[in-house]
């Protein structure tokens, strides 16, 4: 083990008499510490089933838990925690959440769900209204306020408005027995603080806590781990203060900081060899990020050569820019004998990525986009989903409270609220509940008759499903509930039309498949929670990945393009709901394009906050430091915005990384240049392939 590890690795590792943060700067091999360091641990005497690992996605702890895997064979009832925050904040709820008043099988809304609910609090059929309101809740529970304290500290109407839409939506998930992804982390943290029985059992359990990405953390994370380590305070934390971007829905930098002052002997130790770029790379991420302010000063450095000179394209607009980055690839492809997956197209709003996907297809380059909607994300798609959910599990109270409010047949939240109370009381499902006699005493004749109603009909598809071909069920559930009208009702004609096709080959999708596998309906629903996987594939196709840059973090690529580096988009001048709404990674709900956000009504290169443009500097070190071999920047000297043209500035990251921006009028890349010299490739590459005679 020593052996394959630098110094400063190997002091990260070791050190177990106290806590210790590791400053691990982008690719420093911070995974192989974290995994390094567990096994230390067991071989140094720790109990593996006391030993918790905490990252912040699903992808992070699997790799984590696969290279564990390798380094020590343990069977799988003795091997170590590795989690991500939710995951383990759902093991403290359903093991200990009755103190908190929550039945052992409460229910998890996801952020569409808990948008349908904030909707009528709000009383707003507006659906970016009440996306707007969740991101300002999630900010608020993040942070650890309640509705009472929301209410008293928020100055502005708005935000009044939105506090008492809060108290009404914690009621209501409390009435439905259901938490949001929010309260994963809030009801542990007000588990341990409020039962210190329990909160002394979770520290016995996990004795030492290694926690991914600390600089991602927000203030209810930050409570959590403190609890949770308590006074023993074994832990290590590992994080990168230039890496922190998603301060817009509740990450801190403060949380690093505050480590020092809560753990007075903390022990810092940071990583700066880098193992992933090349040393011209490196030098231009490190002149960027000198200019914002360091909690730990370092200097990233490699092993890795010099590398290709970092270049930058001035482009006429972005169809240019489009055409001179496929045109750029498929020269670098043929030239080094790479593959389409070797390349990455990095921007910083998923709007810039339909003129690329245009482009793409059309040179027939193949691609991946990520961070964008699913189809299986599409409303809906996902209120049929929910029914699917509900005839393979009738416990399922999140499908139950979507199909019975979807199409709307005179339940209601306050019909709904009676019901999970009951339900809660008597620690059963929704559905289950409503058919109790019990009920009876509880909800009104009026509330508890279209209840039945609905779950007599579920119950009676039911029995169809798991008998009759399902292509005949599935257009009898349809014309049942009158899912086209009700699209037609709540959206305008085209809305609705588009949104029928989608069902419509959703549905198709579902008859072929069931004829395919011979499948009755019931066997295709119980199978529905693996239906939005079949589109999330996407490092299984040898094909160039497009994506967000707040997506690409933790990745790397060989070759990486970075777009649309100009003022007013790289650095982005809105606030926090425009960036927000242009990341379209999993912090921001719905993917949302440029439109809805305050961001769009951004002068380019209006004045942007000192805090704000750090954090977008920081952004672009996350950017840089994807590259591996090559890396190419791009700008435009004309941009369009609705339906008026404007000329940005190149972005002022590119001066900071003391890159020339600006080189002769004759080198900007225009669309016909870039057309004819893609052409010749074309060409060329067609008469490598002909066949000799």
């Amino acid at each position: 083990m020593s052996a394959q590890l630098n110094p400063a690795q190997r002091e990260a590792i070791r050190y177990l008499d106290g806590p210790c943060l590791v400053i691990a700067g982008a690719g420093s091999g911070k995974t192989r510490v974290i995994t390094q360091k567990i096994a230390h641990l067991i071989a140094s005497g720790f109990d593996p089933q006391a030993i918790g690992a905490i990252t912040f996605t699903n992808k992070a702890a699997q790799e984590m838990a696969e290279r564990l895997g390798r380094m020590v064979k343990l069977p799988e009832g003795q091997r170590p925690l590795v989690s991500t925050f939710h995951s383990l904040g759902v093991q403290m709820l359903r093991r200990d959440g009755q103190s908190l008043g929550l039945k052992r099988n409460f229910s998890i809304l996801d952020a569409d769900d808990a948008a349908n609910i904030l909707q009528q609090a709000l009383g707003t059929t507006d659906r970016k209204v009440a996306r707007a309101a969740q991101h300002r809740i999630s900010l608020w529970k993040n942070a650890l306020v309640d509705p009472d304290r929301a209410a008293a500290e928020t100055k502005d109407r708005l935000g009044h408005g939105i506090a008492r839409a809060y108290r009404d939506y914690a009621a209501t998930l409390a009435a439905y027995q259901s938490v949001d992804f929010d309260d994963l982390i809030g009801l542990p943290v007000r588990l341990l603080r409020e039962h210190a029985d329990v909160a002394q059992a979770w520290r016995e359990k996990l004795r030492y806590l290694l926690v991914d990405e600390y600089q991602d953390t927000n203030a209810c994370q930050y409570e959590l781990l403190k609890l949770l380590v308590g006074p023993r305070a074994a832990f290590t934390a590992v994080g990168d203060d230039d890496q922190s971007i998603y301060g817009w829905r509740g990450a801190t930098l403060e949380n690093l900081n505050r480590l020092s002052t809560d753990y007075p002997g903390l022990k810092v130790v940071k990583l700066e060899q880098n193992y992933r770029s090349s040393v011209r790379i490196l030098t231009a991420a490190n002149r960027l990020i000198a200019h914002n302010p360091k909690l730990h000063e370092k200097r990233l450095w490699s092993e890795h050569g010099i590398g290709d000179p970092v270049q930058v394209v001035p482009c006429e607009h972005d169809e240019a820019e489009a055409e001179s980055v496929a045109m750029r690839l498929q020269a670098h492809r043929f030239e080094r004998r790479t593959k389409y997956s070797d390349y990455a197209i990095l921007y910083r709003g998923n709007h810039q990525a339909r003129v690329f996907e245009q482009v793409l297809r059309k040179e027939k380059i193949p691609y991946v986009l990520s961070g964008g909607q699913s189809f299986f994300e599409r409303t809906e798609i996902r209120d049929l989903m929910a029914w699917l959910r509900l005839l393979a599990n009738d416990d399922d109270d999140p499908a139950f409270i979507r199909a019975v409010t979807t199409p709307k047949r005179g339940v209601g939240t306050t019909t709904l609220q009676a019901l999970g109370t009951y339900a809660g009381e008597r620690h059963v499902s929704m559905f289950a509940a409503l058919f109790e006699t019990g009920a009876e005493q509880r909800i009104a004749p009026r509330q508890l008759g279209p209840l039945r109603e609905f779950g007599n009909f579920v119950n009676r598809i039911g029995w169809r499903a798991a008998r009759e071909p399902a292509a005949q069920v599935l257009d009898d559930l349809l014309n049942a509930i009158d899912y086209r009208s009700h699209l037609f009702a709540t959206a305008d004609d085209k809305v609705a039309a588009t949104r029928w096709q989608n069902v419509s080959d959703f549905v198709d999708w579902l008859k072929k498949r069931a004829e395919g596998d011979g499948a009755t309906l019931l066997q295709l629903a119980q199978t529905v929670s693996l239906l939005s996987q079949l589109d999330r594939r996407d490092g299984e196709v040898d094909a160039v990945r497009l994506t967000t840059i707040h997506a690409s973090k933790g990745l790397e690529f060989p070759h990486v393009f970075v777009v649309g580096c100009e003022e007013g988009l790289l650095p982005h001048h809105g606030g926090a709901a425009g960036a927000a709404s242009e990341t379209g990674d999993e912090a921001s709900p719905d993917g949302a394009a440029p439109g809805g956000g305050a961001a769009d009504n951004e002068i380019p290169g209006a004045r942007a906050t000192a805090a704000r443009i750090e954090e977008e500097r920081r952004l672009m070190y996350v950017a840089v430091t994807r590259a591996q071999r090559s890396l190419t920047l791009s700008w435009c000297r004309e941009r369009k915005r609705g339906r008026e043209k404007y000329a940005p500035l190149p972005s002022r990251f590119l001066a900071e990384m003391q890159l020339d921006a600006r080189p002769k009028a004759a080198a900007t890349i225009g669309a016909e240049d870039a057309r004819a010299k893609l052409a010749g490739l074309r060409e060329m590459l067609g008469r490598k392939r002909a066949p000799a005679n």
